[in-house]
């Protein structure tokens, strides 16, 4: 399989963390280039703290973390407290990162990676709200043909919304960039809440991730036990979604994977849907397919994965 470089763009977050980790444990496959933070989750100052915070759990020190964007393009910030606790990464008691934070604005570091990149070589892998990405487009147009493809976890369309009736979180807070980034022309794999929710960490799985019996085993227990307490209250599900590893997972496993391209457009008009992605699953207009719109995964094999990569830090 072709090794793929990639830029990770994230709000951590227990479930970015865990994404970032298994990007770090596949090396075979995945080549981080970088880690760029935005405002999401928490806000920006917290979301730098925790990716710098992950890497050094994956004893990943060298990887260069670069904060961005601290609010959307055209609204107030939205966070999700209620969901990650007040540190984004409540659960395990890990300790302050002792490495930098790079001087660089992601935005500026996006642009210039790119640039210095062949055409279509670099993967970007939004985990969070899509500002940095938007921004850098908007900046610098011309870095659109240096992207291979744009995965993201985002948005929803039989599971409907978790921050609003009808809005994934992450479109929710910046519905503009989330739009700027789908009319990009860009190549785009969307990870929404419909095959996220299938991702459950269920008893079992929580408990093979604690008999690694290593430091980020340990951490990725406490990080879903935490987690998964507001979804058994929410959806009465088994567990928590593990969101943002699905992207992470594609790009090693996409055969575990199975959707459609269709056309995808974001609402950021309506008061009532704001954020909502209109996913054209049935193909019932003339719109053109703008993105792999993932529906289903293999949760036995997705976990297998996960839980055998993890092993590996």
């Amino acid at each position: 399989m072709e090794k793929r470089s990639i830029i990770i763009d994230t709000d951590p977050g227990q479930d970015d963390a865990v994404a970032i980790l298994l990007a770090l444990a596949s090396p075979d496959e995945i080549d981080v280039l970088g880690i760029t933070c935005v405002a999401g989750n928490v806000p920006l100052e917290l979301t730098a703290k925790n990716a710098r915070m992950v890497c050094e759990l994956a004893g990943r020190s060298d990887i260069a973390v670069y904060a961005g964007c601290d609010r959307p393009l055209g609204r107030d910030l939205v966070t999700a407290e209620h969901v990650h606790g007040k540190t984004g990464l409540d659960g395990p008691k890990l300790p302050d990162p002792g490495m930098p934070l790079q001087d660089l604005h992601a935005v500026d570091y996006i642009i210039d990676t790119l640039r210095a990149a062949s055409k279509g070589s670099v993967t970007l892998c939004p985990l969070g709200p899509l500002t940095n990405i938007a921004t850098a487009l908007l900046r610098a147009p011309d870095i659109a043909d240096h992207v291979r493809e744009i995965v993201l976890m985002g948005g929803a369309y039989f599971e409907v919304g978790n921050i609003t009736p009808a809005a994934e979180f992450n479109i929710y807070v910046d519905p503009q960039a989330a739009d700027i980034v789908f009319k990009s022309g860009i190549p785009i794999v969307v990870m929404p809440l419909d095959v996220t929710h299938k991702a459950l960490v269920t008893a079992p799985r929580n408990q093979a991730f604690r008999a690694l019996n290593t430091p980020v085993g340990v951490a990725v227990a406490q990080m879903t036990e935490f987690f998964e307490r507001f979804d058994k209250e929410k959806y009465g599900s088994a567990g928590a979604p593990l969101h943002d590893p699905c992207v992470t997972a594609w790009l090693i496993r996409p055969d575990i994977f199975s959707g459609r391209h269709i056309n995808v457009e974001i609402e950021t008009q309506s008061e009532l849907t704001l954020g909502m992605t209109v996913a054209d699953w049935w193909g019932v207009t003339d719109r053109p397919a703008n993105a792999l719109f993932i529906g289903d995964l293999d949760a036995d094999a997705f976990f297998a994965l996960l839980t055998e990569r993890l092993g590996r830090l």
